[in-house]
Order: C-alpha cells, then structure tokens, then sequence
C-alpha cells in the first residue's frame, strides 16, 4: 500500500502546486468527491468549485476552474482553467461579478450566443464567494 499521496496542479500556464498530501477533495462534473491514498483509478471532469487539500493536518482552500483529474492510487493530477487562493479572493470583486451576471443573465434568452459565457461567470463569481468564507 502508498504510502503518499502526490498532488499536481496544473493551468495552461504552469504548475500550480506539486507536493505529498494527506487527501484531497475536487469538484467533479457528478458531484464532489474526495482522494485518499490508495485510491481507485479515476478520469473525471470538473467543473468550477472548490479544491481542498490537507497537508500536516492543514487544509488550505482554492476555487478552481473547469478541468479534468486523473487519480492513481499514487498520485492526482488536476488540469484545471484556472486556480485561485481562498485567501487572495476580494470578496467586494466577486459580489459585483456575481451581481453584474445576474443582471446580465436575468435581460437575456437562453437562446442568445452569449446565454453560457454569462452563466460561466456567474457561476464562477458564486463560487468565488463560496470559497471565500473558507479562510
């Protein structure tokens, strides 16, 4: 049995974070779900939420954009749009944005060519809030 767990987070801009944790817990498209060592073969998207992690018994809190893991029983490797720390969100931005979206999707069609782009914002700006309160 491992006895670690390696985690790398990965953008379309660099490595995010590389290091041996305790567990880890992503947003799945289906549903949150949570990565301890030995774990199952895993392929799963993601969608916009929180990514958690627990290291010396800390867990440090991150919003995460759309993306896909790959889960061994050895390591977890997450590529995702974009990563942000709990602790460098500014909530003020992020009410605007959510408040800002809504208004945006609430004037239009869903038929209209920018309905998702919109939604992806907002959905983006909640969660942002969301991950916010975890500091």
């Amino acid at each position: 049995m491992p006895d670690e767990l390696m985690l790398e987070i990965v953008t379309p801009d660099r490595l995010a974070f590389s290091d041996v944790v305790e567990e880890v817990t992503l947003s799945g498209s289906e549903g949150e779900f949570g990565v301890l060592i030995g774990h199952a073969p895993l392929l799963s998207s993601m969608k916009i939420g929180e990514l958690n992690y627990t290291k010396d018994n800390k867990k440090a809190y991150y919003l995460v954009g759309e993306g896909y893991a790959e889960i061994t029983g050895l390591k977890a490797t997450v590529l995702v749009e974009s990563i942000e720390g709990a602790s460098s969100i500014i909530v003020e931005e992020a009410k605007k944005a959510q408040e800002s979206a809504e208004a945006k999707l609430a004037a239009m069609d869903k038929d209209d060519l920018d309905y998702e782009k919109v939604k992806k914002s907002l959905d983006m700006a909640a969660a942002r809030l969301k991950v916010s309160q975890k500091v």
